[in-house]
């Protein structure tokens, strides 16, 4: 009996938080909602751009049939960073559908429920967030760059008798796994599992998920969990000088946490510190490789990369889109938002605001301006690991051309099918 309550409440929550929100999407983009458009359009990692302009072209602030909606640079900013707007998934906006996800919600560690750092404010949100936040400065960033060119030079050794080679499975998902497994003291032979348990866990951040994969996004999740549990165990009797220990320290000794928060940052961080950047690699790969002239001027003036870095944040992010709740009623460009609205913004429509930048859809390596994008969210959420994202982001894009200046992208390319993160699944390429 227990198994099938399990399953009922299973199937329940997924049509409240997938089945019911995804047949009502559909219907309502086929009756011009461009909130449901957009949404339709990013189903399986597709092209967006024509959707954006259409919102754009509505206004700063667009109501869809669902949620507020903004590409708006200014409004983008000003929701992410505002004090009467909190982070949470739109479960947490109330309703109905909101209630009975609250009450059917499967008992696992989620990156969108509390204690995530994803969806927790101040207070909670800045003790934890102290916690870790020093390992990811720029000074401790950049004190591990020589470290991630030598994973780098590696990796690309392996490649060299491998042809044709997914770039995304042999190198642009291997270097930040293995630079963020050495900051949290995963051990090497264990960072294979990490790798496929983060891809798998990485649709929980989606919507609209078909019912076999919500329920096999939910097993990885549990998976994800007990890995977590076993790993911080064997670091309480092999503690090292790695993130994960001083974190187990202030559990243990100092109280700081409890045993799901804990759990919570850890798997966090470590699944957020390579996802995003294995989609900024393999976007940048990309980009680069249609625009041979831009990787023309990277190799006349290699002082422009960190430059060419922020471009490929801009013109083609790694997270499409995000979203705030609105904590009372309030003015937003002429607009009223009702208290407990849930607004999203298209971090990606943001980024080629033409108030902002000029041709935003020119990719500019020299661009002057790539750096205001909002990539990275803003505010008290603004991410965490930017600035290791940006050095391995150079750092592994420069490698790669450098070593194989002739790659070429080969047929058969996979973006991934994700509605929030943007990026590929699969990249053939030819390194000679």
């Amino acid at each position: 009996m227990g198994r099938v309550r399990d399953d009922a409440r299973s199937a329940v929550y997924w049509g409240a938080a997938h089945g019911l929100p995804r047949v009502a999407v559909r219907a309502a983009a086929r009756r011009g909602d461009l909130q449901g458009r957009l949404i339709v359009a990013g189903a399986g990692g597709g092209e967006v751009w024509e959707a954006v302009e259409q919102v754009r072209a509505a206004g700063p602030l667009y109501r869809g049939r669902f949620a507020f909606l903004t590409v708006d640079h200014a409004v983008t900013r000003e929701v992410l960073a505002s004090g009467d707007f909190r982070a949470g998934s739109p479960a947490r906006a109330g309703g109905l559908l909101g209630a009975l996800m609250a009450r059917t919600a499967p008992d696992v560690l989620h990156p969108m429920e509390p204690p995530s750092l994803l969806v927790t404010e101040p207070p909670t949100h800045t003790r934890h967030r102290q916690l870790v936040s020093r390992v990811f400065t720029a000074r401790a960033v950049q004190n591990l760059r020589a470290r991630t060119e030598q994973i780098a030079s590696e990796l690309l050794d392996g490649l060299a008798t491998a042809e044709p080679v997914d770039l995304v499975a042999t190198y642009c998902a291997l270097l930040p796994v293995t630079v963020i497994s050495e900051i949290l003291g995963v051990p090497p032979g264990e960072r294979p599992r990490v790798l496929a348990l983060g891809s798998a866990v990485a649709p929980s951040l989606d919507f609209g998920l078909g019912l076999r994969q919500f329920r096999s996004v939910t097993a990885a999740m549990r998976d994800f969990e007990s890995w977590l549990t076993g790993h911080l165990a064997w670091l309480r009797h092999e503690p090292g000088d790695d993130l994960l220990s001083q974190l187990i320290v202030a559990r243990d000794q100092d109280g700081g946490l409890d045993e799901s928060e804990l759990k919570s940052i850890a798997g966090l961080v470590l699944a957020a510190g390579f996802e995003t950047t294995v989609n900024l690699l393999g976007n940048g790969i990309t980009l680069l490789s249609r625009h041979p002239e831009q990787l023309g001027r990277l190799r006349g003036q290699p002082e422009l990369w960190p430059g060419a870095v922020e471009e490929i944040l801009r013109i083609d992010p790694p997270v499409l889109l995000t979203g705030r709740i609105s904590t009372r009623e309030l003015d937003l460009r002429g607009v009223t938002v009702p208290a407990g609205t849930y607004v999203v913004t298209v971090l990606a429509g943001a980024n080629r605001d033409p108030k902002v930048f000029a041709e935003p859809a020119t990719f500019d390596v020299a661009r002057a301006n790539a750096r205001d994008h909002v990539s990275f969210s803003a505010g008290r959420h603004f991410c965490l690991g930017a600035s290791l994202a940006r050095m391995e982001g150079e750092v592994g894009l420069r490698a790669f051309f450098d070593r194989y200046p002739d790659a070429t992208l080969l047929p058969g390319a996979r973006r991934r099918a994700n509605r929030v993160l943007r990026g590929w699944s699969r990249l053939p390429a030819s390194l000679s």
